[in-house]
């Protein structure tokens, strides 16, 4: 069995797995999604496509086994708040496999097309599973990961298991991410995606403390405030 200081190490190495797959995989595929001709780029990308799928699922995967390596180490502090992060996470993991399962399909269905045969103004079936796409991981990572962002730096904060100014800053990058997706539901209104830095700073931050500090797990649990 493997003690708690070390389980805590291997999550902070899944937070930095999470990220850094979750990034590449955007880096990968943003400029084939955002492409006019879809189809026919899918078709000549195909191997960025699969590449990206396969580095999304293996930020689904990282984000799923996170939330069960947590749980029973934040259930200590309180049970409802780590049922809530690990709900979250394991949505959030799931709809990145959704998201992954449509990309492969519309891979699917451009290598059925060749290149003089495409006319995506005229197919419908590639962009409406695109904007499944979209949604699918707008919703994933902009809402229920700032959800579990937000319970879970409630949480550390709150009963102080890392420095409260490092909670605060998740807490805040987390909420600061949820309101760039909710105003991106809005065309007219445009905001800066570099402020979705401040939560991925964080993570990394948080990850690295994890690997070389750990949680304060004996840390005095705060009177009359049990959930």
């Amino acid at each position: 069995m493997y003690s708690e200081k070390h389980i805590v190490k291997i999550v902070g190495i899944l937070f930095i797995t999470a990220t850094v797959t979750s990034s590449l995989s955007i880096w990968l595929s943003e400029p084939v999604l955002e492409a006019k001709n879809l189809l026919e780029m899918f078709s000549h990308k195909s191997s960025e496509i699969a590449w990206a799928s396969l580095l999304m699922l293996m930020d689904a995967i990282s984000v799923a086994f996170i939330a069960i390596l947590l749980f029973p180490i934040l259930k200590k502090k309180s049970e409802s708040l780590a049922l809530g992060y690990v709900g979250m996470r394991i949505m959030e993991s799931i709809l990145f496999v959704i998201y992954v399962v449509v990309l492969l399909t519309i891979l699917s269905i451009s290598n059925e097309y060749s290149a003089s045969t495409i006319q995506d103004s005229s197919t419908t079936i590639g962009p409406t599973l695109l904007i499944l796409a979209k949604w699918t991981f707008d919703i994933g990572l902009g809402i229920i990961f700032t959800i579990s962002a937000l319970l879970l730096n409630y949480t550390l904060f709150r009963f102080a298991l890392v420095p409260r100014w490092l909670s605060a800053w998740g807490f805040l990058g987390a909420l600061v991410t949820m309101i760039i997706v909710l105003l991106k539901f809005y065309n007219n209104i445009h905001v800066t995606e570099v402020l979705d830095f401040i939560i991925g700073i964080q993570e990394m931050v948080f990850a690295i403390w994890l690997i070389a500090k750990g949680l304060d797990i004996n840390h005095q649990k705060q009177e009359g405030i049990n959930v």
